[in-house]
Formats: structure tokens, C-alpha cells, sequence
């Protein structure tokens, strides 16, 4: 069975987001989202709250998982049995820094591939970032991010 980590702490999940895990549907007969918990960053969203959006944006796709992980990804990717962890990349800055992620990580688990999805023209924009900076402001991030979850916020 091939199974992919799609990592990130989906703070919220974006239409980009949605969209590069759609894409990537078809590769892998599971993909898991891996809301990685990281402590340096503090969340807008709470955990509870991203794992209810997640599990009804992909309530129709049965071979979409959502998982929470504390430590390294890498090892989360070997506790749940991925070879391949799943990036989306929006610009040369995103893929400047992932690849330097990914050939870390390569270095500590060699048999766990990165695999990087570029995003589409229309989604290069959004980040979740910028979408929790409109919704701190109370602006309307409808556009940004799927129905599911603007009906759940």
C-alpha cells in the first residue's frame, strides 16, 4: 500500500491546500494529513477545531486520513508507515526552503521520498499566513479557503 504524509499545521486548510492534496489523490491509495503541532508557532486555530474542518473538506474522500503529530515529521512518516510526504510549492522561496527540508530529511530517513506538488497559478497567492491576518481582522476569507470551512468558523 502507498501511503503519503500531506505535513502542515493547516492554520487554516486553504482552497491551495485542497488542492494539492486532490492532485495528489490519485498517486497513493492513502494520503494522511499530519497537523504538525509546533510549539515555536502558536496556533490561531485550535487543534480540535482544524481537525473538524479537515475531516469535512475530505468527509468524501475515503482515502484521506487526518492524523495530529508532535516531533519530527520524519518519524511520524515511519509511525504510520509513509515512504512519501507530499509538499506544495507556490514560488522559488517555497521551493528554495523545502528542498532544504526535504534533503534533511532525506538525510535522516533515506527511504521517505518528498514529493512537491507546484501549486496552481490561481492558488500561488494564498497562504495560510495571510488568510489568519484577514480573519484577525475580521475580513472575509470566503474566497481563500474551502466552504466547509468557512462554515464551521
Amino acid at each position: 500500500m502507498k501511503i503519503a504524509l500531506f505535513p502542515g499545521s493547516f492554520d487554516p486548510v486553504t482552497k491551495a491546500h485542497v488542492d494539492i492534496l486532490k492532485r495528489s489523490l490519485p498517486l497513493f491509495d492513502k494520503v494522511v494529513i499530519g497537523i504538525g503541532l509546533n510549539s515555536t508557532k502558536p496556533a490561531y486555530l485550535n487543534l480540535e477545531k482544524r481537525k473538524e474542518i479537515l475531516r469535512a473538506v475530505f468527509a468524501d474522500e475515503p482515502k484521506v486520513e487526518v492524523k495530529t503529530y508532535e516531533g519530527l515529521t520524519v518519524e511520524f512518516c515511519k509511525k504510520i508507515d509513509a515512504k512519501y510526504m507530499i509538499r506544495g510549492i507556490r514560488t522559488v522561496s517555497d521551493f528554495e526552503y523545502e528542498k532544504a527540508i526535504a534533503q534533511m530529511n532525506h538525510a535522516l530517513a533515506p527511504d521517505i521520498e518528498s514529493i512537491f506538488i507546484v501549486s496552481k497559478p490561481g492558488y500561488s497567492s494564498i497562504s495560510s499566513t495571510i488568510v489568519r491576518d484577514i480573519m484577525r481582522n475580521n475580513g472575509d476569507v470566503s474566497q481563500f479557503i474551502p466552504k466547509e470551512a468557512v462554515d464551521l468558523l
